[in-house]
């Protein structure tokens, strides 16, 4: 049976949270593991469903994990990879998945990878992916919904992303580690994870630089020159925004620990411009407060290290209270306004016209029953439920799960009234019904 929140809004909070490892980057690093015929361990390592998911990926392909929940660490054998088949049955659950088609090609020359699966925010092509990696030598074909790429060679290539694709920037990295000669990846990714990327990669015994540059050059190196490691991944700048956002929306007060300011610096600008109120106490420790209503601001989602896309629904969330007009542009993703029609459900104010969104910001939302449809939307529907007065109920938690660990316990630590229950209304779909039962 499925979940539900229920969150009693309108109140300051005061508390304190530490963000978890960084999603993003550590399910990369868990693909890269399969590089070294060798094993790696992991830290930082946070207790996520798609953590899970790409565990199930990496053991379809013969390597051996294990997650310790007590010091969240995942350790990766992969002296012994018996297949190059990643199965749809795991990778269509999660894009992220399909990075193993990169390490896949390097280490093992072929890979049979499922198109991605994951949040349906918009299109998220995976020609960028392919070409980079023809352009390596590979050849590659759709079939029956997977990649099959197939690399008898691999030699390094210079490569001109069309759009600086995080995503395509990592795979062309894991297959060029064991490429011969230099590759150099232009208009690449600059993200904090592709950074934590190539440090892990290093670690190894890769040669890159370049990396968090629009410029990143991979100079190959042998199988036997990779050995496993022991690496910390970086925080999670997502979560970080996230509970910034929820601690300014409730115009409270709390402190935000192992958090990577610089990781943060376009999303922290606006909200100062919003009028919150951010102080760093230590290197990794923010003091985050907010005690009047907030100011209108305009935004475009842009690649790192612009306004990040994945931070746009808890800003909307916030400026939908906001003391006058907003306009937010969505630049990425063309289906990444879904959460507009559950913000209306609360009182909002936001016309959205094509990719832009205009928020007259309303002076309170109210509470109300809404669905996340997908992860980060489901967590401005969490901020908007703070936000407002009354009591909310949030459904759809699975997208949840996938992307903040311990959510409800870190809510909790920052002064949320909230409780995750079951979901009565799945139960009596099961059950066929009041309607059905009464017949």
């Amino acid at each position: 049976m499925s979940d539900k929140l229920i969150i009693s809004g309108s109140r300051p909070l005061e508390g304190e949270v530490s963000i978890s490892g960084a999603k993003n980057a550590v399910l990369k690093l868990m693909a890269a593991a399969l590089l070294a015929s060798d094993v790696s361990k992991i830290h930082n390592v946070p207790e996520l469903t798609d953590v899970e998911i790409m565990l199930d990926v990496l053991e379809c392909l013969g390597a051996k994990c294990s997650y310790n929940k007590a010091d969240k660490s995942v350790e990766i054998d992969a002296k012994n990879l018996t297949s190059i088949v990643a199965s749809d049955k795991f990778v269509s659950k999660m894009r992220a998945s399909f990075v193993v088609l990169g390490a896949l090609v390097g280490r093992m020359r072929e890979a049979k990878v499922a198109l991605p699966g994951g949040c349906k925010i918009g299109e998220r092509r995976v020609n960028f992916h392919i070409k980079g990696l023809e352009a390596l030598g590979a050849k590659c074909k759709i079939e029956q919904g997977y990649v099959h790429a197939q690399a008898p060679y691999l030699k390094g290539a210079d490569i001109c992303l069309d759009i600086p694709s995080v995503g395509a920037t990592e795979n062309i990295m894991l297959a060029a580690v064991l490429a011969e000669g230099t590759t150099k990846i232009q208009n690449a990714a600059q993200e904090p994870e592709i950074v934590d990327l190539a440090n892990f990669l290093r670690s190894m015994g890769a040669k890159i630089e370049g990396a968090g540059t629009n410029e990143i050059l991979i100079y190959g190196v042998k199988q036997e020159d990779l050995h496993g490691v022991e690496y910390t991944t970086i925080s999670d700048r997502i979560e970080a925004g996230t509970y910034m956002s929820v601690i300014i929306g409730s115009r409270g007060h709390g402190i935000i620990r192992n958090v990577f300011p610089n990781h943060l610096t376009i999303f922290t600008g606006k909200l100062l411009e919003m009028g919150a109120k951010i102080k760093l106490l230590e290197p990794n420790v923010m003091e985050v407060s907010s005690n009047s209503r907030l100011l209108p601001m305009n935004f475009i989602t842009q690649p790192y290290p612009g306004f990040p896309t994945d931070l746009q629904a808890l800003a909307m969330a916030l400026l939908s209270t906001s003391n006058g007009i907003s306009v937010v542009t969505e630049s990425l993703y063309e289906n990444r306004f879904m959460h507009i029609a559950e913000l209306w459900k609360m009182g909002a104010n936001i016309k959205q016209s094509k990719n832009h969104a205009i928020i007259k910001g309303v002076e309170c939302l109210v509470g109300t029953s809404v669905t996340a449809p997908d992860l980060r939307a489901g967590a401005a529907l969490v901020v908007a439920a703070i936000m407002a007065r009354g009591e909310s109920e949030i459904y759809g938690l699975h997208h949840i799960d996938r992307g903040y660990e311990k959510f409800t316990e870190k809510l909790k630590g920052l002064g949320v009234c909230v409780s995750r229950v079951p979901d009565d209304t799945e139960a009596l779909k099961t059950s066929g019904g009041a309607n059905d039962t009464q017949a």
